[in-house]
């Protein structure tokens, strides 16, 4: 009489595997519920804002494989918007992240018009040129008032109630801004769109001869991406209630690019893990007389050196070798 396989060696069933995944947002979401009667509310809402923001970046290289050095323009022109709404216009906090995000959404297709059709260094490139239009615009247009930026910035009230200047209040209105912008984010990874996407990024030229229009498909991508990088930065004017030149820079770039390889590119809680890391680092190292992009940088080497796939995605690696 024969015998099955040894059930250690049996691939996880899929009823098991997405039973797995609950639990762990469920726990995620009881530790973001829990966080501001452990940390100061006002860093936790930062930190979330920023993982969207790498989240958002993450989107556009995990699946289409292009690395931008510009979405820096994205985030930042979302949260001078949105702080100009808030403050001069008196728009309630979700009017002003709307306007921010489709600022964000109109920029991101005038730079992926002109940029979809390169490739590598060239795109990357072409991102930075665009973005660094962007960041000296910041120095010319009236409403930003230049070096200053736009300061105390009015958080208002969420949905004509609850008052934003309560620092509970604030935080849980940035957990949610973050699970909606993350959920979106799984649904389009997972969804045929970002399997088209997944497919160009491995073998372009057989999609095109399979007849897909890949420069669409790239331009719609870019887009999402700079959308929920504008949300991102139009959450963080109202946490920080400050907007300046500091977020359209390039090096605000190159951060977000560090979270996202840091914590693991094409993973969806890669980025997570890296904005936690990156922005952590710079908010204990502030005060620490130590050069605080030095360190990073040395960790980030460190990590690369380690962790080739990130620190997410090789978690995950021993975990499938472990199985």
């Amino acid at each position: 009489m024969t015998t099955g396989a040894p059930t250690s060696n049996l691939p996880a069933s899929p009823v098991a595997t997405r039973g797995s995944g609950y639990a762990w947002y469920a726990l995620a979401l009881i530790v973001l519920a829990a966080a501001p009667f452990f940390i100061y509310p006002l860093f936790a809402a930062k930190v979330l804002c920023y993982c969207l923001f790498a989240c958002a970046f993450n989107l556009l290289l995990g699946t289409s494989g292009l690395l931008s050095f510009g979405h820096a323009a994205f985030f930042g022109s979302a949260a001078y918007i949105a702080g100009h709404a808030l403050k001069v216009w008196g728009l309630p906090f979700e009017l002003a992240a709307l306007l921010g995000t489709l600022t964000a959404a109109a920029l991101g297709f005038v730079f992926g018009a002109l940029s979809i059709r390169r490739q590598g260094l060239y795109f990357a490139m072409i991102t930075l040129a665009l973005a660094q239009m962007i960041y000296f615009m910041a120095f010319q247009l009236p409403f930003t008032h230049a070096e200053d930026g736009l300061t105390a910035v009015p958080r208002g009230k969420i949905l004509g109630l609850f008052d934003l200047n309560n620092l509970y209040v604030m935080y849980y209105t940035a957990v949610a801004v973050f699970v909606i912008g993350y959920l979106l984010i799984v649904r389009i990874t997972h969804s045929t769109f970002g399997q088209v996407l997944k497919a160009i990024r491995e073998n372009q030229p057989r999609m095109i001869s399979l007849g897909y229009s890949v420069n669409s498909y790239k331009l719609m991508v870019f887009i999402l991406s700079a959308a929920l990088s504008g949300l991102a930065g139009a959450t963080k004017t109202m946490v920080v209630q400050l907007a300046s030149t500091v977020d359209v820079h390039w090096a605000t770039s190159g951060d977000v690019a560090l979270m996202a390889l840091l914590g693991g590119v094409g993973t969806l809680f890669g980025p997570v893990a890296g904005g936690v890391i990156v922005e952590s680092l710079q908010f204990y190292l502030a005060d620490s007389g130590l050069p605080i992009q030095a360190v990073i940088g040395a960790i980030f080497v460190l990590c690369i050196l380690l962790f080739r796939q990130g620190v997410v995605g090789e978690l995950l690696r021993l975990r499938l070798k472990w199985r």
